[in-house]
């Protein structure tokens, strides 16, 4: 049997509970893949309360988009993987309710997953694709940020703001990081290379353009939307680019008004449903650890039978990085 995390109904981390499910046997295309580390998103908090862009299916919904592990059994006609072979699982489709990686097995299509090299750990492996194919993403295929570049990146103590920091310094450009505890939080933001840690709310715009010598930055990554956005694009130079990746502010989004100005709407998908651009944002998150260049940083650990405890701390934005639950 397999320790498996459902939910019946939409609420706080209360309504997870385990159940016991037999292995799913893999289909064609498929593969079974037993669970070593699970990484944890703000997008699966939100999923299992009811405020993602998909709603879940109730009851005895699973949940979870990224883990490591090793491939158990391959259905019909596998030949990508093989078992034994150590990989990486992502489910960022709108399959996470039958298919969330939260258990202690996960049958999933071959194409979710990515192959582990053998000098990254379960732990690493679970911490590293989405936050950094979203920072590759975002900072290379939307914005195309070059050396020299500002970049700022709000919330940025968050595994997905970390990667951002990391990733711009990365390719040679200045980072820029916003978050709500810079006294707390600096010293940690600071390692991840930022330059700057400014803290959020009201001046913020003059603060980046003090930091920038009145020029404003050449690309703002946001992962916070709501009404905010209207002046976080006044700090956005001439001809530079917003990149919205998130709303954790659930308000509306009021379009900015200073034009010229590029605004993009980016989402992970858009690399990992295009080969191409995933095998070039593989390689470079691949080269960037290997050179290290690129390092998760995890928060802490918990245990699989601390799940509803790990999406506390989750959503308790003390956080410096990614959550990560292990399974035995």
């Amino acid at each position: 049997m397999s320790r498996t995390v459902l939910f019946d109904e939409l609420g706080g981390p209360e309504v997870l509970r385990f159940a016991e499910l037999p292995p799913e046997e893999p289909g064609p295309g498929e593969a079974r893949v037993r669970v070593q580390a699970i990484g944890l998103n703000r997008s699966e908090a939100l999923f299992r309360s009811g405020g993602y862009w998909y709603d879940a299916t109730l009851p005895a919904s699973r949940i979870g988009g990224e883990a490591s592990g090793l491939v158990e059994a391959v259905g019909p006609g596998v030949t990508e993987v093989a078992p034994g072979d150590a990989v990486s699982v992502l489910v960022i489709d709108t399959t996470m309710s039958s298919r969330g990686v939260y258990a202690e097995t996960v049958t999933v299509p071959v194409g979710s997953l990515l192959r582990r090299p053998d000098d990254v750990d379960p732990v690493t492996g679970a911490a590293v694709w989405i936050s950094y194919l979203t920072a590759y993403g975002a900072l290379v295929e939307a914005a195309a940020v070059r050396p020299g570049d500002t970049v700022v990146v709000t919330a940025a103590s968050s595994a997905a703001g970390l990667a951002m920091l990391q990733t711009a310094r990365h390719l040679g450009a200045v980072p820029i990081a916003v978050t709500r505890e810079p006294e707390a939080k600096g010293a940690r933001l600071r390692e991840a290379g930022a330059a700057h840690v400014l803290a959020a709310g009201d001046g913020l715009v003059e603060r980046i353009h003090e930091v920038t010598d009145g020029r404003g930055a050449d690309a703002v990554l946001d992962s916070v939307g709501g009404p905010g956005l209207t002046e976080l694009a006044l700090a956005v130079t001439r001809g530079g680019i917003l990149v919205v990746y998130g709303w954790l502010d659930p308000r509306p989004m009021p379009m900015p008004r200073n034009w010229p100005l590029r605004i993009s709407g980016y989402a992970v998908h858009l690399v990992v449903e295009d080969p191409e651009a995933l095998r070039r944002g593989q390689a470079f998150v691949l080269a960037g650890l290997r050179s290290g260049g690129l390092a998760p940083v995890v928060d802490r650990t918990f245990a699989l039978d601390d799940i509803a405890d790990a999406h506390r701390h989750l959503e308790g934005n003390g956080q410096v990085g990614k959550v990560v639950v292990t399974v035995p």
